[in-house]
Parts: structure tokens; sequence; C-alpha cells
């Protein structure tokens, strides 16, 4: 039985180029908000932009992880995918997440993600 892969992607403005099928947040608090749902269930894969916009970044999702961790209570998350284009808040984030037992790729400048209006490069 091949059960559905359940991909989260965190970025405000990027989505997945091959139109895979994920659950989108575009803010830090939508974010929390997604990883509350699933809080009880399995991430396969959690992709994770710095910076949000504004003055919104990842380090409200990253507290929430941190804290479930330190708490001896990790979400269940395959591995963690830091995808930003700001290297050391990706840098920041996987050391971070790491440190607290999450499997992390930093995947900066990803093909996987893109802007809706740009075809994808290649």
């Amino acid at each position: 039985m091949n059960a559905r892969r359940v991909i989260v992607l965190i970025d405000d403005l990027r989505s997945f180029v091959d139109g895979r099928s994920a659950e989108v947040a575009r803010t830090s608090a939508a974010g929390v908000e997604l990883l509350h749902r699933y809080r009880d269930g399995r991430l396969d894969e959690l992709w994770l932009d710095h910076d949000l916009g504004g003055d919104d970044t990842i380090w409200p999702v990253v507290e929430i992880l941190e804290q479930a961790a330190f708490h001896e209570r990790p979400f269940d998350i395959g591995v963690v995918v830091v995808h930003s284009s700001n290297p050391g808040g990706a840098a920041k984030v996987a050391q971070v997440l790491r440190h607290w037992g999450y499997r992390v790729h930093v995947a900066s400048g990803s093909p996987d993600v893109g802007y809706g209006d740009r075809p994808p490069a290649g």
C-alpha cells in the first residue's frame, strides 16, 4: 500500500515547479499553524525558506521544532529541506535543527522551487 507522501512548503513566493502535491504556507504564522495540524502525524518533507517577506522569517517555525525536541517529543519529519536564497540564514537554520536531531538538507537555489510566473530553468 502506497500512502500519500506528506510535504509541507513554507515560502512566501515560490512553489514546486513540478506541481507536486504539497501543503503551502506563505507566512511563519501559517507555517506554525500547519505544523500544529501535523503534530501527531508524519511529514515526509518540510521545505523551509528563511525570508518570508517584510520582517517575517522562518524563525517562529524553527522555534516550534526546537521546543518539541527540547521536550523530547520532536516532530516526525523525514527530512527538512532548507531552500532559502539567504545562505547565512539557511546555514543557521540547518545548524539549529541538526543540533536538535532533525535530518536537514540545505538546498539553496534548488531548482525544485520557483516563481509561478517563470518557467523552470533547464
